[in-house]
């Protein structure tokens, strides 16, 4: 088998005698699978109820002639300008309760049944047309669910909101004890006097706002079904969508990804440490497949224009994020897009064929790159084993987004990244989990301010630290439970006995730090901590316990009460993965990323991925690795 490589192709765009250069340049560069069809539906129905797909069949036919599989998309993320103007009811209304309008994509009501029926009705079309077709390989339902219109406050959605919220909660008493509606007069004895949350006075219903975004993430994953399920009534080829699980959190999708085939995940580099973000996008792609090879759908190849500062990549850089996609278990690396627009809102995006054409850097890189996956075929469905977890959950961050909290300086996804960061200067590959999944397999668990937390998630981490586990938890962990109602008794609520500390009243640092007796600082947040059987391992200056570990049955927990620096963050992480007996698969230096996969008969690679301006040296147990600076090397390991 071949790994597959490629990206979005939009022959639309451009004139029909290019499509046999794009013919060409693929099979020059590698490529064997491209997405088609995503933004197509103009094209493809440019009347109601008129159907154009001649052309469509010509650029089928061209990929089979050449050998190139088509992912084949749904086109229903940006509905044609007809639609709008036919079904303006069915187009989305924002969280301002404005009326939007067509003129970019997405544009479109979730919850309009006006929607899901043209959208159902397109999907249709192109099942019974194509799902024979010998391109075809991998059906792509949509593009990027949520992304722009993941919550919708139309009456539609309104009404969908009121049916969802009766299968939550069966009646109005249920749905009042789970929003605390006795507080601010706000109990409700009717269902029609639910709405969705448009602005309020004041601060809103913390409950009523979380169960909103639970509904809104919902009725994607059902709008997705519903297609899904036409698909299937014409092809038993595999379908998935594309998530965004390195900077889209308005979805949960833990829940969609129960429901897609194989996953699939489009990245997307910002920042200064996006090498460290990419990583955490793909152990997260990887988690939600169950340990499963999986696609990446999207990245770029440079610059990416709705950035703001669109950065360009350095020389190399191409290969490094590709390939560090492809370490931690990508079976397929796929690009937005093959040829960089000439015109529209992403023309200053990168491509895989860029503008300056096949004599620049990009051009180059993409070859070599496509000859090194070509060389590296046997890696394909080897996995990832990972011996920790760093929790994650999506109604946890949504009720910390809500405005009614300690202090606005401690952010979710932040606190997140600190500690994914932090495992990943120690060199520890980490899986994604959620708080009531399966935690067996690991030895080191991290639950980073995961402040909504279930009794059951509770119990979860409860068996596997009794069981030998070793927990890391943070400030601001297990304080509520799923409807967002505060655990009484002292913090960290439902995790106190775990943890061996109650906290009578939390002290949000406000624009200062605290200085810690072991000599380095806390930010953001600090506690009147007292240890109730916890070892305390170090304190702020006053003697109050900053960091406390606990022995649990047979395992070990540790507690801060502060978010340290880095400094002290990675001596606590490594303090945490010693008691947990977790190493690195190799001993690198830092910004040097080494992960291992493997096949179950013993035949594994590490992938040496060098992020530093520096030569270095990568020891194992058997070998010593020379990895140039800016360089990937691929060391296969002896069964």
């Amino acid at each position: 088998m071949a790994i597959v490589y490629g990206g979005d192709y939009n022959p639309e765009q451009w004139p029909r005698e290019t499509w046999a250069e794009d013919m060409r340049l693929m099979r020059e560069a590698g490529v064997n699978r491209v997405s088609v069809g995503i933004f197509s539906w103009a094209l493809f129905e440019p009347e109601e109820g008129r159907y154009e797909f001649e052309w469509f069949d010509e650029v089928l036919d061209l990929l089979a002639a050449n050998g190139i599989e088509a992912c084949l998309a749904t086109p229903t993320a940006s509905p044609p300008p007809w639609f709008a103007a036919t079904y303006p009811e069915a187009v989305m209304v924002d969280a301002e309760g404005r009326q939007l309008t067509h003129g970019s994509r997405q544009g479109f009501d979730p919850s309009s049944d006006v929607y899901l029926a043209k959208a159902l009705a397109i999907t249709e079309r192109l099942a019974a047309r194509y799902a024979d077709h010998p391109a075809v390989a991998l059906w792509h339902v949509h593009n990027e669910y949520g992304c722009h219109n993941a919550r919708s406050y139309t009456a539609a959605a309104t009404a969908k909101f009121r049916v969802w919220l009766r299968e939550r909660y069966r009646d109005l008493d249920g749905l009042n004890a789970a929003w605390g509606t006795a507080f601010w007069s706000q109990a409700y004895a009717s269902w029609d006097q639910v709405f969705a949350p448009l602005p309020t006075p004041t601060i809103p219903n913390p409950g009523h706002v979380l169960d909103w975004k639970r509904f809104s993430s919902n009725r994607l994953v059902r709008n997705y079904l519903a297609e899904a399920e036409v698909i299937r009534r014409y092809s038993d080829k595999p379908m998935t969508t594309n998530f965004m699980t390195g900077s889209h959190a308005d979805i949960d999708l833990w829940e969609f990804a129960e429901v897609v085939d194989v996953v699939s995940t489009d990245h997307y580099l910002g920042g200064t440490d996006g090498h460290v973000n990419l990583a955490f996008a793909a152990d997260y792609a990887r988690s939600l497949g169950d340990g499963r090879p999986w696609i990446l759908m999207e990245h770029s190849t440079s610059a990416v224009n709705w950035q703001g500062r669109n950065r360009a990549k350095a020389p190399r850089e191409l290969l490094r994020n590709s390939l560090a996609h492809f370490a931690r278990g990508a079976d397929a690396v796929m690009f937005f897009q093959w040829r960089a627009s000439r015109q529209g809102a992403e023309k200053w995006h990168s491509g895989m064929l860029p503008h300056a054409g096949t004599d620049s850097k990009i051009w180059r890189e993409v070859c070599e790159l496509g000859a090194r996956l070509g060389e590296l075929a046997e890696v394909e469905g080897s996995r990832v084993t990972a011996e920790t977890a760093i929790l994650w959950d999506f109604p946890n961050r949504w009720a910390q987004e809500h405005e009614a909290r300690p202090t606005v300086e401690l952010d979710p996804q932040a606190v997140f990244n600190e500690y994914y960061a932090a495992l990943w200067r120690a060199g520890i590959t980490a899986d994604v989990a959620a708080p009531d999944g399966d935690l067996s397999g690991y030895k080191l668990v991290v639950v980073p301010a995961v402040y909504l937390l279930s009794r059951e998630a509770a119990e979860n981490l409860r068996r596997f630290t009794d069981g030998g586990g070793t927990v890391l938890v943070t400030p601001y962990s297990g304080i509520a439970d799923e409807t967002d109602t505060v655990y009484l008794g002292g913090y960290p609520g439902a995790l106190r006995d775990v943890l061996g500390v109650r906290t009578e009243e939390f002290y949000p640092l406000v624009d200062t730090t605290v200085a810690l007796a072991s000599g380095g600082t806390g930010r953001i947040w600090s506690e009147d901590a007292a240890a109730d059987g916890a070892e305390v391992r170090d304190t702020y200056e006053d003697g109050t316990p900053a960091w406390l570990v606990n022995r649990f049955g047979q395992g070990t927990a540790h507690y801060l009460t502060t978010f340290p620096d880095d400094a002290t963050l990675d001596r606590v992480v490594a303090a945490a993965a010693d008691d947990a007996g977790v190493r690195p698969v190799a001993e690198a230096p830092v910004g040097v990323e080494v992960v291992r996969r493997a096949h179950e008969d013993g035949r594994a690679w590490l992938f040496c991925i060098n992020h530093t301006a520096a030569d270095a040296k990568v020891k194992t147990a058997d070998a010593v690795i020379d990895v140039p600076a800016g360089e990937v090397v691929v060391h296969r390991e002896h069964a």
